[in-house]
């Protein structure tokens, strides 16, 4: 959900604004100028008017709020990545890539249109970032695809649908380009980066070995591409709409045309960073190797202990979420890790140790989410203050997290894994309570026991 600068959603303030003035709720979903000139009379449209700018004035003041929320930094640091040079963006973001997917290479390509440092490429698709390491300039070398040349890549921009070749060797439409190492791969992904306005490039993912990317990683894949493809387009929005307020002759219907634009964008960003979530949920419960759907199930069982506490909607919703995105550091973690039943080395240890601290960093940078971050940040700390990040003992965990650790190892006691079977119930809330009041709130376990029997109590009848 779309932010403002203290974090509060600008689609989420319809009680505060209640009690001042309702009409900058509805000019701020677009829809004043109805309402105003089809619904409300002369004599209430002058009561609302009063003491107000211009409506000229007005809407200027409402985009530039609007372009100083959504500039270049914060609509891509949703992704995570924050720089002045663009090109380190990208190359960052492809490195992530290959560690989400766990596979060798990833490349992105733009159009020249979205490509700003790069006008001057003789190539319709320009790389303006890749996961490879060079120890030269790659940009001076002009790498990419021409459209009318016949290409995977380019057949995913065309179509605007993902292409995947599990075998690259059977495909005759494959140009490699081997200064980027392309002769050598085995199979590729190619996924346009678009929405509802633009398709802006494509980002295409490559191994040294024939395989098939899980479906779980193709969704996160396309979601992120979605939402860096939203990104753009509403920065070249963004571009145009700050032309436009430096136009001193720009007209009301302009400035409005400007508006609906820029809020159908942070419309279309919302719902891209919410698909974004909910694939990154499913991609992390694949990788860690769940064969049921724990982040879920952690999240459902930690909003019912909120309930058993009767705690606020606002704080059960936002510790539902941080349920769901408690494990998310592990998608940057090799799947090898999880699957392997052999004790681990130190440093694969370490890795998993420190696992909620990727997370961290991770969620810091998705603004509509920031709210959760200390709740999955404090969710490895022990009552007995013998935890992890901090050391932080009893009633200074934050509740989020307290809640959050006592549904996370009981969902994780009653699941297969890997290595080992599930645990009977039964054994599983005789662990916690042994356990209460050294790792867990006895609190909140005991918030746990009664949501299980108020549930075993359903089961019953």
């Amino acid at each position: 959900m779309p932010e403002d600068q203290n974090g509060v959603s600008l689609f989420g303030r319809t009680l505060d604004l209640m009690e001042g003035d309702p009409m900058e709720e509805i000019f701020a979903l677009n829809l004043g100028d109805f309402i105003s000139e089809y619904f409300i009379s002369d004599e209430l449209a002058t009561k609302i008017g009063k003491d107000i700018r211009s409506k000229s004035e007005k809407l200027s003041s409402q985009l530039k709020e609007l372009i100083s929320i959504y500039s270049l930094d914060n609509t891509l640091r949703v992704l995570g990545f924050n720089s002045k040079e663009e090109y380190v963006i990208y190359n960052a973001i492809a490195k992530t890539m290959t560690q989400i997917l766990d596979t060798d290479v990833c490349h992105i390509y733009l159009t020249k249109e979205f490509a700003r440092e790069f006008q001057n490429s003789d190539k319709d698709l320009p790389l303006v970032g890749t996961s490879l390491e060079f120890d030269y300039n790659i940009y001076d070398k002009d790498f990419g695809y021409k459209l009318s040349r016949r290409n995977i890549a380019v057949s995913a921009y065309k179509t605007i649908k993902p292409i995947e070749v599990e075998n690259i060797s059977e495909c005759k439409n494959f140009r490699p380009i081997k200064e980027l190492g392309e002769d050598k791969i085995k199979s590729l992904l190619a996924v346009p980066m678009h929405n509802n306005a633009n398709i802006v490039g494509v980002v295409v993912i490559e191994n040294y070995k024939p395989k098939k990317i899980k479906r779980a990683y193709l969704k996160l894949l396309e979601s992120i591409a979605g939402l860096f493809g939203t990104s753009l387009s509403l920065q070249k929005t963004i571009d145009s709409t700050q032309d436009l307020l430096e136009d001193d002759s720009a007209s009301v219907p302009e400035l409005q045309h400007k508006r609906a634009e820029l809020t159908a964008l942070i419309g279309d960003l919302g719902d891209r960073q919410q698909s974004f979530v909910e694939k990154l949920v499913k991609a992390v419960d694949e990788k860690g190797q769940y064969k049921v759907a724990h982040s879920q199930n952690v999240a459902k069982l930690s909003r019912r202990i909120c309930n058993q506490l009767h705690l606020n909607e606002k704080t059960t919703d936002l510790i539902y979420y941080a349920g769901l995105l408690q494990n998310i550091g592990r998608i940057t973690l090799p799947e090898s890790l999880f699957a392997s039943d052999k004790k681990l080395t130190k440093e694969e240890w370490e890795k998993l140790q420190n696992h909620p601290n990727v997370g961290v960093n991770l969620l810091m940078n998705i603004n509509f989410l920031s709210e959760v971050i200390p709740y999955i940040h404090y969710h490895k700390e022990r009552w007995d203050g013998r935890g992890e990040p901090e050391g932080l003992k009893g009633n200074s965990i934050p509740l989020g997290s307290r809640i959050i650790a006592v549904a996370d190892a009981y969902c994780a006691m009653i699941s297969d894994r890997a290595y080992r079977n599930a645990l009977p119930k039964e054994k599983a809330i005789k662990i916690i309570e042994e356990e209460s009041g050294i790792k867990w709130d006895p609190v909140v376990v005991e918030a746990l026991l009664e949501v299980l029997k108020k549930g075993q109590h359903k089961a019953g009848k």
